[in-house]
């Protein structure tokens, strides 16, 4: 059993004051403190991302060429996934000791607080080499935070979803992505259309984080609404989704964390190909405005909220390991020829996105916490945390730099191999555990 908090924070007692006339939540507010919840998330995520191609090779790496300040950007943006495991060691014992609702605060105001200190980033020209370590070591606090961001809602709505509705809910908390895409795009092309372009660069692309931060706080109190009540606690408790040491959770579920991280690789490695390497490629090798892909990016990120949704339809028709099996088969044949219709003008890089947004809503919805209900009670919560995490590292965290690395000296159609390879840890994955996999239907 958890160890008694020695104080409360003070969002969480603003919010258990919210609850004092003894007011329950209804169950459909879960849905949209996971919404909430995911999509400020990945809007920081993307507000990072779209930044490390259009303004810190310029910003901080401006004594190399565009290609290769982009390359060290990118290598930067890694650094987030490698610390994310490390969040999660570190707040799962917060999560022990001093309970849910303060892991949940101080890892969003880190979060928070990591992205609006990138917004005071002093450039190159001010404080030299100094510049990119200042912004690695925010990248990092982010990936810390995030690794404390994992609330267990997800998979608290999974568990309790109806039988036949289980590919419903899980896509739910999915929505994030895209919603997050969205936001971040369209803000962003608002500055850069509304400012000169050296103003931009001064100051105008600092605003988005300053939302970022604004945006974590809204989300902080969404979710604490959710799991600082005591229905929910119970919840919690019943469902037995308490944080469990992450060596131990390794030594007895490690068979299935593996499988867990490897069996979303398609869809994770998609993610980034259709959203910040393609970005990178229209950036630095052709003519084409900023803002007018970002703007294709957030309509095909609209795309891809519908596809997310269909994917709860079909996944609860054909069986969630069906869906996810021939989404990866259907990557594997788009990494053979799809990359290069970003050579291919407007025309191409509108089909290769809307190709790629569909694909992605269809994999991504029921990509993560597939195998939740396959982990035993007491190392569901930790073991969903860290198949979430190392997923996210080995099927995303190096794709913008392999991506454009690849298609920079080969041609854009080699770096439809890293896409090919996430297919491939898909299938052989799925393939490898039959067991396993049949669990998640």
């Amino acid at each position: 059993m958890n160890a008694q908090p020695v104080a409360e924070t003070q969002p969480e007692k603003d919010v258990r004051s919210l609850h004092a006339d003894g007011h329950k939540i209804d169950p459909g507010e879960i849905v949209i403190g996971v919404i909430i919840g995911r999509t400020s998330e990945f809007f920081d995520f993307f507000v990072y991302a779209i930044a490390s191609v259009i303004v810190f090779p310029k910003l901080v790496f401006p004594y190399v060429d565009a290609l290769t300040g982009t390359l060290y950007s990118f290598a930067i943006f890694a650094l987030a996934f490698m610390a994310r495991p490390v969040g999660t060691l570190i707040f799962m014992t917060v999560d022990r000791l001093y309970g849910r609702g303060a892991k949940l605060t101080t890892a969003l105001f880190l979060l928070g607080g990591s992205t609006a200190a990138i917004a005071f980033l002093p450039g190159y020209e001010t404080i030299g080499h100094y510049s990119a370590l200042l912004l690695a070591l925010f990248r990092m606090g982010q990936g810390v935070a995030l690794g404390g961001t994992w609330d267990g809602l997800a998979s608290l709505l999974a568990l309790n979803a109806p039988e036949d509705k289980r590919g419903w809910y899980a896509m739910i908390p999915q929505l994030g992505a895209p919603l997050g895409l969205i936001v971040s795009s369209l803000l962003f092309a608002f500055f850069i259309t509304q400012l000169p372009a050296a103003d931009f660069l001064d100051w105008g692309w600092r605003y988005p984080f300053f939302v970022a931060f604004a945006i974590n706080v809204v989300a902080l109190f969404a979710r604490l609404r959710i799991v600082v009540t005591p229905e929910y606690a119970e919840l919690f408790e019943s469902r037995e989704l308490q944080p469990a040491p992450v060596g131990e959770t390794l030594r007895a579920e490690g068979r299935i964390v593996a499988i867990g991280a490897f069996a979303p690789l398609a869809s994770f490695a998609m993610f980034h190909m259709v959203t910040v390497f393609p970005l990178s490629w229209v950036f630095l090798f052709t003519t084409e405005s900023p803002t007018r892909f970002l703007v294709i990016e957030a309509i095909a990120a609209a795309i891809g909220v519908i596809a997310i949704i269909v994917s709860g339809q079909l996944a609860d028709r054909i069986g969630r390991r069906t869906l996810l099996g021939a989404t990866a088969a259907a990557i594997a044949t788009f990494s053979g020829f799809a990359p290069q219709m970003l050579d291919a003008g407007e025309s191409g890089e509108i089909m290769f996105m809307l190709m790629g947004f569909v694909l992605l809503g269809l994999s991504f919805g029921q990509a993560s916490g597939a195998l939740s209900s396959s982990f035993s009670p007491r190392h569901r919560y930790t073991g969903s945390a860290l198949t979430s995490d190392l997923a996210w590292l080995f099927g995303a965290g190096f794709a913008p730099l392999v991506a454009l690395l690849l298609s920079s000296q080969f041609g854009l159609i080699s770096s439809g191999a890293y896409l090919l390879s996430g297919a491939a840890g898909t299938l052989l994955a799925l393939w490898l555990n039959r067991e396993l996999a049949n669990r998640i239907e």
